[in-house]
């Protein structure tokens, strides 16, 4: 096997030693800080979105064969600078569904009794049906929740009035301006003005999809609506005023549980070994086994929340960000914080795939809609 290669990559990738180091000589550096220097003698590169991979960060790259990106969302990426140099690109399509769907179960489990609500016939709307749309639409169809989904590229669509009717509204659409249905600021002042007064809305996919100077005007006028916000425009320095009417405020790390990580770097790792070519042979000093969950007998919702926190405490992360941003003194050390709670972000794990031991038959099927595996 060769190790001749030179991989530059985010210092925040995992799996790194497991998957990309018996491939080559692996450089890291802070995303935001790789630059056209780093790669002039890199033969391939791999971010997450807070690198701008454009003509000025490749103006050096002349011995670049690949980028690729252990994302779902492509706005950091200009492909056509890409296509230009000859240069392979790949994303990690789907790495992190699981761990957004968990986040957005996880959000839905923590308000109040919006869970007990859906379970008894309230609906959640979908808007985008990419990865992350869909599987939150088959684990919500495996669970018995109505819903309902948008998204006007697909022909089997519902309308975006309908989905703005409903109880719940989860965006998931990728950030684009392309005509005829941009997805910037889809949702802007004539939206939200549709919206139910006592909504739950969530966003979990890019900041500019939701005109958050916007969405804070409408919040205030409409104290019994609630937000659940991931992402930001102008990160990584958030909207102040939006992040404390936020029912849950977190740094764009609803994609960040673990599993997801490493299997955005092996699908890269995969595609490395694909292009130049390399052996495959992977480091399993990384691997480990998780202990199984025990399912206690109780009310459905009850045992659905027991599930969904027994992996992930969200209001954890909200209590985490909210307090670095009421410590954080200016712009300059707001975004520094932005960047140093998801750089050491602690590690969590998905429900999915993991061993849950169940007392009944409810628990039993509850467990398997979302992934787990019954032992």
């Amino acid at each position: 096997m060769s190790r001749d290669i030179t991989i530059v990559a985010d210092e925040n990738l995992r799996g790194k030693g497991r998957f990309l180091e018996p491939l080559g000589k692996v450089v890291t550096a802070a995303g935001r800080a790789i630059d056209a220097a780093m790669l002039e003698h890199a033969d391939a590169l791999i971010v997450r979105s807070v690198t701008q991979v454009d003509e000025v960060l490749l103006a050096k790259a002349d011995k670049l064969r690949f980028v690729g990106s252990a994302t779902a969302g492509l706005d950091h990426i200009d492909q056509a600078a890409l296509d230009k140099r000859g240069i392979v690109f790949s994303a990690a399509p789907g790495s992190n569904a699981n761990s957004v769907v968990e986040y957005v179960l996880a959000a839905i489990a923590a308000h109040g009794n919006t869970l007990e609500r859906l379970l008894g016939g309230a609906k959640l709307g979908i808007v985008g049906q990419g990865h992350v749309g869909r599987l939150l639409a088959s684990r919500l169809t495996a669970l018995g929740i109505c819903h309902r989904s948008y998204d006007p590229w697909l022909d089997a669509s519902s309308s975006l009035q309908d989905v703005l009717a409903c109880e719940v509204i989860s965006l998931h659409p990728s950030l684009h301006r392309r005509e005829p249905w941009p997805s910037y600021h889809l949702l802007g002042a004539a939206q939200l003005a549709q919206l139910r007064d006592d909504v739950l809305l969530i966003n979990a996919s890019r900041g500019a999809v939701l005109d958050n100077p916007a969405l804070s005007t409408w919040l205030r006028q409409h104290p019994n609506a609630s937000a659940v916000l991931d992402v930001w425009e102008g990160e990584p320095v958030p909207n102040r005023a939006l992040l404390q009417q936020a029912f849950i405020a977190t740094p764009h790390i609803a994609g960040y549980a673990l599993d997801a990580k490493l299997k955005a770097t092996e699908q890269l790792a995969a595609k490395l070994c694909e292009l130049f070519p390399l052996s495959w042979r992977e480091n399993n000093d990384e691997a480990d086994v998780q202990p199984p969950l025990l399912l206690q007998t109780a009310e459905p919702a009850q045992m659905l929340r027991a599930l969904l926190t027994a992996r992930y405490d969200i209001c954890r992360d909200h209590q985490r960000f909210v307090a670095m941003c009421r410590d954080a003194q200016g712009r300059e050390a707001l975004a520094a914080g932005f960047d140093a709670l998801r750089k050491h972000y602690p590690e969590r794990r998905e429900l999915a795939g993991a061993n849950v031991v169940v007392e009944c038959e409810t628990g039993c099927r509850l467990a398997k809609a979302l992934g787990a595996v019954v032992c």
